[in-house]
């Protein structure tokens, strides 16, 4: 597929992209962010962003030390966080004259058939009203969706069941490392980025770590797991450096950028 011919698009933002190491936003990268996007959508594009940050966020706002370890902190600062992240999107995309929508899910309504087509239909219809809708977990009433155990995994996964619920033709994956290498790049000087990707397998899961950022719960294995549902799904996946929003535009004008996990060429 060409990727300049993409028209409906989940762009999923990851805590680290998002947020400092205190939890507060990383004002710059957002506008730029935010200013990328909606001129990707004002040249034709569908746009939904999957994003994640509230916890880190309310972390941030409290002025708390670290993220909490028990769970009705963490819901606390969900609660709170999620108010200040729709705030400042919905602020940054005013700007750009885009409307911007929130949708908040969990595991159950996506695993029941009526609660998923009622999420379905409303996506839709957002999109039909040209709206970006924005999408994070509901961490303040779910537990598992805090709990590793059960959760999306910092909305990798929840990204990749969006793009497939909404028949998209493409999941960006935004995240602090250019793409998926042989080898962990931080603790490796010889790692080399894999440029594309056809089949994901036991052998390649191995050469993802496991450890997220501080604030964030997911890794590049979530990432890899997000890409097998989408590609499944027939939706290809990029991961990609989101500490350069600018690489979007790379990306569309058909430069070769991050890791691309194809099914053209299976």
């Amino acid at each position: 597929m060409n990727l300049k011919d993409s028209k409906r698009i989940v762009v999923k933002i990851g805590t680290s992209t998002l947020t400092h190491s205190t939890g507060r936003i990383k004002i710059r990268r957002m506008e730029n962010l935010v200013k990328v996007i909606s001129d990707l959508k004002n040249s034709g594009k569908e746009i939904l962003l999957v994003t994640s940050g509230a916890i880190g966020v309310g972390v941030g706002k409290l002025k708390l030390d670290g993220r909490p370890s028990d769970m009705p902190s963490k819901q606390a600062c969900a609660a709170i966080g999620q108010c200040e992240l729709m705030y400042m999107y919905d602020g940054y995309f005013s700007e750009y004259e885009h409307i911007v929508a929130q949708v908040l899910l969990t595991r159950d309504v996506i695993a029941n058939d009526g609660l998923k087509r009622n999420v379905v239909n409303t996506l839709n219809r957002l999109l039909e009203y040209d709206t970006i809708p924005i999408i994070n977990e509901n961490d303040t009433v779910s537990c598992e969706e805090i709990d590793m155990g059960g959760t999306f995994g910092e909305n990798d996964t929840l990204s990749a069941i969006v793009s497939v619920l909404v028949n998209a033709d493409l999941l960006i994956i935004l995240t602090d490392i250019d793409g998926l290498y042989d080898k962990d790049p931080r603790l490796n000087n010889d790692a080399k980025l894999l440029p594309l990707v056809t089949k994901i397998d036991d052998e390649l899961l191995a050469c993802a770590g496991c450890a997220g950022s501080d604030l964030g719960t997911g890794g590049m294995q979530t990432k890899l797991h997000a890409a097998k549902i989408a590609l499944d799904a027939g939706v290809e996946t990029i991961i990609i450096n989101g500490d350069r929003p600018e690489n979007l535009y790379d990306l569309f004008d058909g430069k070769e950028i991050g890791t691309h996990f194809s099914i053209d060429e299976a």
